[in-house]
């Protein structure tokens, strides 16, 4: 399998257990900042460290955990906003299904991948992906909150679940026994990828 030349940088954010992201080319240091959520001091501080120059401030959803810090991101680096129209509808750049992101030799995909939220997206390059609050480390995204759909949510994973198998899971909490896996890993550990159908899914997803 190919093997995306971009960095990514997992920084833990705020009481919620939230993870930001840097992701970046380690030829230019171009990046791009994910989901600042409480704490995006460590996301700001992390990039200076690193010498990461921020072009683009990605929501991968609209839920205060992970936008809060949204504000003094931009006015700390003069990064543009991009997030899903559905949840972002002020992003600066909307990243809509198959909307790719360039960093020098590296390129971001966007996957639109409903369920959690109307607007949820996840980032996928070769050998990863950062999947927000669609699935955890052996869990998923809530679908009870006003937005969700338990249906959409179920083939949003589905999708997921077809990613090549090692292909690292990047999630948007610390929700698991660890802070990154593999499709594979989720395939074998996690119950809502094992369901066998959509009842049985909804079944336990809602139970």
């Amino acid at each position: 399998m190919a093997v995306s030349p971009l960095e990514v940088v997992q920084i833990a954010a705020g009481e919620l257990a939230n993870f930001s992201y840097l992701i970046y080319s380690t030829a230019t240091l171009q990046g791009v900042a994910v989901d600042p959520s409480f704490t995006p001091e460590a996301l700001l501080d992390r990039a200076a460290r690193l010498g990461v120059k921020l072009e683009l401030l990605i929501n991968t959803h609209g839920h205060r955990d992970h936008v809060a810090g949204n504000d003094k991101m931009l006015s700390a680096t003069g990064a543009k906003l991009a997030g899903h129209p559905l949840d972002i509808p002020q992003a600066d750049l909307p990243l809509e299904e198959g909307r790719r992101i360039a960093l020098d030799d590296g390129t971001i995909e966007v996957l639109h991948t409903p369920g959690h939220s109307p607007g949820s997206i996840c980032l996928y390059a070769p050998g990863l992906v950062v999947t927000g609050d669609t699935l955890f480390v052996t869990r998923c995204g809530r679908a009870d909150l006003p937005g969700s759909d338990v249906r959409e949510l179920y083939r949003s994973l589905r999708r997921l679940a077809a990613l090549p198998p090692e292909t690292r899971v990047y999630p948007g909490h610390d929700y698991g026994p660890q802070p990154v896996s593999t499709i594979a890993f989720e395939l074998e550990h996690n119950p809502y990828l094992r369901c066998p159908d959509l009842d049985s899914f909804i079944r336990l997803r809602q139970g």
